[in-house]
């Protein structure tokens, strides 16, 4: 068979272009962690359709996407199920933890990976997530329910002290409080009643979590889930005590300072707290205590890490928390690299109720050695509440240095540099 010569001088059609993935990010509209997503999309070659509660948002993004309510879960997936079928996901992204269940759920109607929907509701909820970990011989602190709608100090007297009182279900140390005694014990329920009496769920509003309190140490540890199989990220040392009565989260110090037998204690036991939940795939947030040479779980998070501090994974990985999420879901998971340079964060605590009139020493933190970044979140003007009831976090300060001894110490310097003014809220009644 002969060719001819215009035949092989012909050009060739060029090759159609591999198409891009595409994600589905189950976000808040209001999420700070939605820009974050984008960007780390566009950096890695991935589309994301934002599927959140607002047709109005500043965040083009976000306006743009698929509308849904994360309250009507049926009529949200009939509404991802058809985007699918106009262009089908390589996987589902929950930014926080009012998404993450409904992501599960979308994912496992669309076939994708994803955490079994039984087991992230246990991550919701404290006392089931105690129950099934103790049931599974992990270690958790000795635990009961208290019933709000029964006697209090008979409850109280009953208990085992020192102890910790909390909420089934909310997250940021919110409502959490250190009691000594039963006296404590019930004024505690009584304060913690009214935070919890916004919760849409009935059990959510009527119990609460009492568990015995340990000493000891606190950490954070940073995972993710392929198929069952836990790959560890990043421990962060918590340097700060953490005894009550309130437990606000404030330094956390990448890389752990801890010896390696114990890092490998957390990240087992975070393995078998996530095996005994059914968790499967995706990120996955640890908080533990280290008490008498064991790690007991505190808490597993079907989801990353909350506030700012998803920017320390960068030092310890090579990549942010988002690149890993989005590389992960998409079926490109990206290798962690090893950094030789120490991260810090102190979430600022609120220094105490008012109304905040201005920060001063701002410039005098900024110029402290290794400090990169400080970040006020509320605005002057704006009402300031502490833990147990405050839910929000009045700022960031971040910072890089050669060990972590260098990063805790520059980040307490630059806390002690400012000055926080406030006035007093006048409530009228």
């Amino acid at each position: 068979m002969r060719l001819s010569t215009s035949s092989l001088l012909k050009p060739h059609p060029p090759a159609p272009a591999t198409p891009r993935p595409r994600l589905l990010l189950v976000a808040p509209h209001s999420s700070y962690r939605i820009a974050p997503y984008i960007d780390a999309a566009d950096r890695l070659g991935v589309d994301v359709l934002i599927a959140s509660t607002s047709e109005h948002s500043l965040v083009s993004a976000v306006a743009e996407g698929l509308r849904i309510d994360l309250h009507r879960p049926e009529q949200a997936i009939e509404y991802i199920r058809d985007a699918a079928r106009a262009r089908p996901f390589a996987g589902v992204i929950a930014t926080d933890d009012a998404a993450v269940t409904l992501a599960a759920r979308a994912a496992e109607s669309l076939g994708l990976a994803h955490n079994a929907p039984q087991a992230v509701r246990l991550t919701h909820r404290k006392d089931l997530a105690r129950q099934r970990l103790a049931e599974h011989g992990v270690p958790v602190p000795a635990f009961r329910r208290i019933d709000l709608h029964r006697d209090l100090p008979a409850q109280a007297r009953g208990l085992e002290y020192p102890s910790v009182i909390k909420p089934l279900s909310l997250s940021g140390s919110r409502g959490v409080i250190r009691v000594d005694d039963a006296a404590d014990c019930v004024q505690a329920c009584r304060r913690i009643a009214a935070i919890v009496g916004e919760l849409p769920g009935d059990e959510e509003r009527r119990y609460l979590l009492a568990e015995r309190y340990l000493p000891g140490i606190e950490i954070a540890v940073e995972a993710m889930l392929t198929d069952g199989a836990l790959q560890l990220l990043s421990i962060f040392d918590k340097p700060d005590p953490l005894e009550g009565p309130f437990f606000e989260e404030t330094y956390y110090i990448t890389p752990s300072r801890l010896d390696a037998a114990t890092q490998r204690l957390a990240a087992r036991r975070v393995a078998e707290a996530c095996a005994a939940y059914g968790l499967r795939n995706g990120p996955v947030h640890a908080e533990l205590r280290l008490h008498q040479g064991e790690a007991w779980i505190l808490e597993v998070a079907a989801r990353t890490i909350g506030g700012q501090c998803a920017r320390l994974l960068r030092h310890g990985t090579g990549h942010g928390l988002e690149e890993l999420v989005i590389a992960h879901a998409a079926g490109q998971p990206l290798a962690p690299q090893t950094g030789n340079r120490a991260a810090g964060v102190l979430m600022i605590p609120v220094p105490r109720a008012g109304i905040l009139r201005r920060v001063e020493g701002l410039s005098a933190a900024r110029r402290v050695k290794h400090v990169t970044e400080v970040e006020i979140s509320v605005r002057d003007g704006y009402e300031l509440v502490p833990l147990p009831e405050g839910a929000a976090y009045f700022g960031f300060i971040f910072a890089q240095g050669p060990d972590p001894g260098a990063v805790e110490q520059a980040l307490r310097e630059a806390h002690a540099a400012l000055n926080v003014v406030t006035t007093p809220l006048w409530r009228l009644s």
